[in-house]
């Protein structure tokens, strides 16, 4: 087909679906951009044969034909970062969905272009000196309107030099020029590249951990600031309602939401929750802290694609001030399902399940962008990424869930038996693992805690005999057992539904501080000890199973997210009345 004239544009030879060709484009580079169509339809370029290439859509193709003008761009697929992100909705491209009612419309163009994101007015307050040498990601001013944290206006990556002209306090827009270092204007804004890692100056290896509120993750498998986790579940198991509860309880300065070809009412429900809940570092909300980026099933399937790289470059973006973000995506499953897609439209080669063969490469370069570094102006700051899996079936032998496990440092396995009875979060004992779970050991004890190893292991191995032993009492009853394994089988009990089990609903339990959890588990692990002991005495284990140890399971609902001292006086109480029947 004649290419259309003008410039490097090319013409439109096919469309299937997100997959588009195009001929005669002129001097087109891997992942640039293309405007496609009257409706300037987004794509980017994945293939390059001679004079054709192939693009992926990233907006609905619907009406496009063969003929239709395509403009490259000369840019990647990009987002403009800078003030007013937080307590924000955007889609997988980065435009704002909060003011923007028709954006699955044709009129899309003209809502998504929001106007008053360029033309609002931030106040930026100068912190650096006219005349003095600054260099990258050294601090120019912040702009304190923007949201639960400070927006720090950095020097971009690669200037260095005399900052010849800063501002003084004024109001700006975005694009306006606040300063100038060696001749290049810097603005409150900057256009980043979402496929490319924002750079740092070093990784670092030691474990700090990222306390997430949740019991059973805190104490048993902890993440670190910085890792990697990933969280497959079957459908019914719990997975958006963890990931919720993380979003709203974990100690991150900054939470990156990204809802990843998932239902649109529980993307609702993520942000009524979090434009609800009081942030009880600021007072205010804590959407005010967070950034939803809402790709949901029934938006383009390659803008899917895209979104959870938009939100690590957005976590990157605020790590870069030296804040601790945390990217939760939910799910990794449709965001593989949109590479699947079009791989097959394009003909490629399937792989296992029909997923494309780099799907694993696709995976890792997702996950090896969170850590824990010294930023480019000096700063320790981290991003920590949880992605959700969700295998059909349940089938945790399907390439999503196998190859994430190959490039995460935790895996929370979500149980279907344990959800089914109402044992919430369902994070299996057995199927799960921490491979930080020592270095987080060796941090606790370095900070007042030199206990939380051993609890650990105490803890897993009561687990893991308990589970033993009701195999074993399914067969010949329980009380057919020793008096110590009848005892072992209590202390399993007591330990599932009285520290793993948490009640998201509830005011007390909802949240769980460090110092709680682990009065909680010294609470269990003391009682058992304590009927161990009268075992071995001679005290019968009927008599130990038919005393009340229900103030046990009560001790999480009845005492306060931090309070600790009545767990502790609780565990006083019950010990003491177990010494009666001595």
């Amino acid at each position: 087909m004649e290419r259309i004239a003008g410039g490097r544009d090319g013409a439109i030879v096919r469309v299937s679906g997100p997959l588009v060709e195009v001929e005669g484009a002129k001097d087109l580079s891997m992942l640039e951009l293309l405007a496609l169509g009257p409706r300037s339809i987004s794509a980017e370029t994945v293939a390059i044969a001679g004079t054709r290439a192939t693009l992926q859509a990233y907006e609905y193709t619907g009406g496009l034909k063969a003929g239709d003008r395509a403009a490259p761009t000369g840019g990647q697929l990009s987002a403009l970062l800078g003030p007013g992100l937080l307590g924000q909705v955007f889609d997988g491209l980065m435009r704002p969905l909060s003011s923007a009612p028709l954006w699955l419309t044709p009129e899309r163009a003209e809502s998504a272009a929001e106007p008053t994101v360029l033309t609002r007015e931030w106040t930026f307050r100068p912190e650096a000196s006219t005349g003095t040498r600054v260099g990258t990601g050294d601090v120019l001013g912040t702009v304190p309107e923007s949201g639960a944290v400070v927006h720090r206006v950095l020097v971009p990556a690669g200037v260095s030099g005399e900052l010849s002209w800063l501002a003084a306090e004024c109001r700006v827009h975005v694009l306006d020029t606040v300063a100038v270092v060696d001749g290049r204007n810097v603005s409150l804004a900057e256009p980043c590249p979402v496929r490319r890692p924002r750079p740092f100056r070093s990784r670092l290896s030691d474990t700090v951990p990222l306390h997430t509120g949740q019991r059973v993750l805190d104490l048993m498998f902890p993440v670190a600031r910085g890792a990697a986790a990933a969280v497959p579940g079957g459908f019914g198991t719990g997975k958006t309602m963890m990931l919720q509860q993380i979003a709203k309880w974990s100690d991150a300065d900054v939470i990156v939401y990204v809802g990843c070809g998932e239902r649109g009412n529980e993307m609702a429900d993520v942000l009524d929750g979090l434009s609800q809940l009081e942030d009880g570092r600021t007072g205010g909300k804590l959407i005010d802290r967070t950034v939803i980026i809402a790709n949901t099933s029934n938006m383009p399937m390659m803008a899917r694609e895209a979104s959870i790289f938009t939100g690590i470059t957005v976590a990157e973006y605020y790590r870069d001030m030296g804040y601790n973000a945390v990217v939760i995506a939910d799910s990794t499953s449709r965001w593989a399902e949109a590479l699947r897609e079009f791989a097959n439209r394009n003909g490629d080669l399937p792989a296992e399940e029909g997923y494309p063969a780099n799907l694993a490469s696709e995976l890792a370069a997702f996950y090896e962008r969170a850590g824990r570094v010294t930023t480019l102006g000096g700063t320790t700051a981290s991003v920590t990424v949880i992605g959700a899996v969700s295998p059909p079936g349940g089938d945790m032998t399907e390439p999503v869930t196998t190859d994430s496990q190959r490039f995460v440092r935790c895996l929370w396995t979500l149980d279907r038996d344990l959800a089914y009875s109402r044992h919430y979060p369902a994070v299996s004992w057995t199927g799960s693992f921490a491979r930080d779970a020592d270095a987080v050991g060796s941090w606790h004890a370095a900070n007042g805690d030199p206990g939380w190893a051993g609890r650990r292991a105490r803890a897993a191995a009561l687990l893991a005999e308990s589970d033993r032993l009701a195999e074993l009492a399914d067969i010949i009853g329980a009380s057919s057992l020793p008096g110590h394994e009848r005892v072992a089988l209590l202390g399993g009990r007591l330990l599932r539904d009285g520290v793993l089990m948490q009640n998201a609903l509830s005011p007390n339990d909802g949240f769980c501080s460090a110092g709680k959890g682990a009065a909680l588990l010294d609470l269990v692990l003391d009682v058992v000890d304590a009927c161990q002991a009268l075992v071995a005495r001679g005290v019968a284990a009927t008599t130990i199973e038919q005393t009340d140890l229900g103030p046990v399971l009560r001790a999480r609902e009845d005492a306060g997210p931090a309070d600790a001292a009545a767990v502790r006086a609780r565990r006083d109480e019950v010990l003491k009345a177990l010494e009666v029947l001595r």
